[in-house]
């Protein structure tokens, strides 16, 4: 077979001392898991640190008095940092309240709201055309009518107002954190490290320790969605500004303009469509925290969603999950609508804009009529009763739950078995049955070896905080169904990926489908997998499979397509074949990009295998949500969700710096530099 040299870096591209070279981290992480196997084999089964579910050590009683603590100081109203956000949350809960007052909840003695569903969709439909164009409310209006056809009206009203809301709070305290460090390294330097912390960390760890501050209810969901929510409007914005052409803020300089005259005439002129997809961005964040905010008592379409996976009532769950998945895509397309019009809106010339004024002043006074009529005719408050599509679409979902627990059962069964027997359960036997000190020892020398000694430093760190949490053996466990996802993950979106990377027709037809399964909040993800396998890990896992192939398989198509064509052309020349082409050329060329997509795979399934806690997968999403249900627990759950967040550092720290690594090493892949993406954080 003819060698291909893709690059000349001054390193033989031949023989044995090339194939060490360049496989050499391979073949050592292979003899530490060598190694750490025949130690587990002749170890196993003792100092595993495993406790008992209802056991409480002196560390989780140290956070259970600290939360004491917390809820005392801010019941009395002494502290004023708890006087502070007391009147923080008095303030949300009021302006909640008062929304809801407008549109979903009856101020007595008036038995309706004071907008009804006639006034609701007609201010959905105007504000959707001014900022976003005619054709997103083709998309707002259907939208609207489905909440109400599927049943779920005043839901689906709460739940946009949580979320709407929290990213009005969020741009307002976003956008100046953005431009600030755009502006100053100083701010950046400082906020960096804060945001990357806020991304790493599941959805679902935010919930408790804001809940001992703010209780539970409107303020406290408002919040934790807010503080979800704000990274990447913040990020984005930061981006949109350095982007500006230097050569424009030149000329602005020369003509003598000061620093707010450039931002305000300049800079957020110049960056609004960026600026715009942050908020994007921002609002799918909000609305997968708000939608698992029903664990705080949060109003809203979380709550039919939680309270039929409680009560095994699929089909309500599945039409509650229908309307959430209906307002994601809205949301989505209707923002990213509006990036694309705040682009043309400024090239529009004056007659295009005093068309726009007349026509939005004259739907104005019509949206205005509507309100007035909706507030003062029975007919256009409530919404209609009929037709009624969720009740029959409920039934449908329980009767094909029924047909696959009765008819298909077996092949589920025997499908969650052999993945449970074969693989599962062999790796967690390794991870969480060895010796504590033996499982510490073989992750330090894989952070070692795969990111060097930055990465051996913030595992060493991460693995002492959870060894002294006292949750050692359950966030093992945690750490195999991670690891056990992301395999699945990866051999998924290496598969696809390199399909959509060398094939511009499945990009087209594959691209689409992700786009739109990324706009899903994780919650919803758990009703189907829930109705095929049951509550138990595998469900989990199969969840967090389905969650985390999106981003990766993008990332992983984007690294094949970004491989130099001139490259793909000499091995062509050389008599590649196509195997070859993928596994001797684009794959190794593309290592970067590998990287940041199983980085990526490892957070957002920490994320949904935590949130699979509620559902039958255990370990530290169990401690949480325990921690939740039970006074006496909250000690321990708040210990779990510190252990969480050490996890996902650990694994983001680990899979950071061997991408960082990767790209030093191989300049072709230096543009997947990994960076921390500016999409958002986990879910």
């Amino acid at each position: 077979m003819t060698t291909v040299a893709v690059r000349d870096s001054g390193v033989p591209t031949s023989g044995v001392l090339a194939a060490l070279r360049r496989r050499g981290k391979l073949w050592l992480l292979a003899l530490t898991v060598l190694a750490w196997v025949a130690v587990w084999a002749a170890t196993r089964g003792t100092s595993t640190q495993e406790i008992g579910g209802a056991t409480l050590t002196d560390a989780h009683q140290w956070f259970r008095g600290r939360a004491a603590w917390v809820e005392d100081a801010a019941s009395a109203g002494t502290n004023p940092v708890f006087g502070l956000a007391n009147g923080i949350a008095d303030l949300l809960n009021g302006l909640i309240a008062f929304l809801q007052r407008l549109f979903t909840v009856p101020e007595f003695p008036r038995p309706y709201p004071e907008i009804g569903w006639l006034g609701v969709i007609a201010m959905a439909a105007w504000v959707t055309y001014a900022v976003a164009g005619w054709r997103s409310v083709l998309l707002v209006v259907p939208s609207f009518l489905a909440f109400g056809f599927l049943g779920y009206w005043e839901d689906s009203l709460d739940l946009l107002i949580i979320t709407l809301v929290s990213v009005f709070i969020a741009v307002v305290i976003g956008i100046p954190l953005g431009v600030a460090m755009a502006h100053s390294k100083i701010v950046s330097a400082i906020l960096t490290p804060v945001l990357d912390v806020m991304q790493t960390m599941p959805s679902f760890i935010y919930l408790l320790p804001l809940t001992i501050v703010f209780g539970i209810g409107s303020a406290a969901a408002t919040i934790v969605t807010l503080i979800y929510a704000l990274p990447p409007v913040v990020r984005i914005t930061a981006h949109g500004i350095r982007s500006v052409s230097p050569s424009t803020l030149e000329a602005t300089r020369s003509l003598g303009q000061s620093g707010w005259q450039r931002l305000r005439n300049v800079e957020l002129p110049m960056s609004k469509r960026t600026v715009i997809v942050g908020i994007n961005q921002t609002m799918m964040a909000a609305l997968s925290m708000a939608t698992i905010a029903a664990f705080i008592d949060s109003p809203g379409l979380g709550q039919p969603v939680l309270e039929g996976l409680r009560r095994g009532q699929l089909g309500a769950s599945a039409v509650a999950g229908l309307a959430i998945v209906i307002m994601a895509i809205m949301l989505d397309r209707t923002t990213t609508a509006a990036s694309i019009r705040a682009e043309r809106a400024a090239r529009a010339g004056r007659d295009d804009r005093r068309r726009r004024r007349l026509v939005l002043t004259g739907t104005g006074v019509l949206t205005l009529a509507a309100i007035g009529v909706s507030h003062n005719q029975v007919w256009a408050n409530p919404f209609p009763s009929s037709p009624d599509l969720g009740s029959p679409i409920a039934a449908g979902v329980d009767r094909f739950a029924d047909w696959l627990r009765t008819d298909l059962s077996g092949l589920t069964t025997a499908i969650q078995e052999a993945f449970t027997v074969w693989f599962l359960n062999p790796v967690q036997d390794l991870v969480a049955n060895s010796p504590w000190f033996v499982t510490a020892a073989a992750l330090l020398a894989v952070a070692a070896i795969a990111g060097g000694r930055r990465a051996l430093a913030s595992t060493a760190v991460c693995l002492a905080g959870i060894y002294f949490l006292d949750l050692w053996y359950n966030a093992m466990v945690t750490l195999t169904s991670v690891f056990t996802a992301t395999a699945v993950t990866m051999v998924v979106g290496v598969a696809l990926g390199v399909w959509m990377g060398r094939s511009g027709l499945a990009d087209r037809a594959i691209r689409p489908v992700l786009d739109a399964a990324q706009t899903i909040p994780p919650f919803v993800y758990l009703v189907p997998i829930l109705i095929l396998f049951g509550p138990n890990r595998f469900t989990a896992i199969v969840a967090g499979v389905i969650y985390a192939v999106p981003p990766a398989t993008k990332l992983i198509a984007d690294g094949i397509r970004g491989v130099a064509p001139a490259t793909v052309e000499a091995a062509e020349s050389a008599g590649t074949s196509r195997l070859q082409m993928i596994t001797k050329v684009q794959i190794p060329m593309a290592r970067g990009a590998l990287l940041v997509a199983g980085n990526q795979g490892l957070l957002y399934v920490l994320s949904m295998v935590v949130i699979g806690g509620m559902v039958g997968a255990g370990a530290l999403g169990f401690d949480i949500v325990t921690g939740f249900r039970q006074t006496s627990m909250i000690g321990r759950g708040l210990a779990a969700g510190v252990a969480i967040v050490l996890l996902g550092i650990m694994l983001d720290r680990i899979t950071t710096h061997a991408a960082n690594q990767s790209a030093s090493t191989n300049p072709t892949t230096a543009t997947h530099r990994r960076r921390r993406p500016l999409t958002g954080g986990i879910a």
